[in-house]
């Protein structure tokens, strides 16, 4: 039997698959289990209700979204655990995505890691983890010291 996902990568598009890879390959070499899931804010808002809502298991969600990147906040406002945005640089260099995350309301937070910071928020998403769980603390140790 799996383990039931702790930490779910959502993407806002197909396209963000190459950038979420090399954090996914974090989550995994962590032996984390996780989820990874396309659902956009904006073309399908009722799928990624349902599935917020539904996921009883997930502690942390990474959200990757590029452009106007309101898939984090989304997030955010149907939950009271802890949302990662990833801004992508899909245009304008990231620049428009980021500031779509970082300027949320008071009340609906959302943690932002750098531009295309994917392997950054697999990491955060590992210390969150690591505040309950001794292992994944010990191997964040040992893979932070080796950077």
């Amino acid at each position: 039997m799996s383990q039931r996902p702790k930490v779910s990568v959502i993407m806002g598009s197909k396209s963000d698959e190459e950038t979420t890879k090399n954090g996914v390959k974090i989550l995994e070499e962590f032996g984390v289990p996780f989820d990874v899931q396309v659902l956009s804010a904006h073309r399908n808002p009722e799928a990624l209700k349902e599935y917020v809502e539904k996921s009883d298991s997930i502690e942390v969600f990474i959200a990757v979204a590029g452009l106007a990147a309101h898939l984090p906040g989304a997030i955010a406002a149907r939950t009271t655990k802890p949302v990662i945005g990833v801004p992508i640089s899909a245009k304008l260099g990231g620049l428009d995505a980021l500031l779509s995350i970082v300027q949320m309301p008071r009340g609906v937070p959302v943690a932002c890691v750098a531009i295309d910071g994917v392997q950054n928020a697999a990491i955060l998403a590992l210390e969150i983890l690591a505040l309950k769980d001794k292992k994944i603390a010990d191997k964040l140790r040992d893979y932070r010291a080796k950077l």
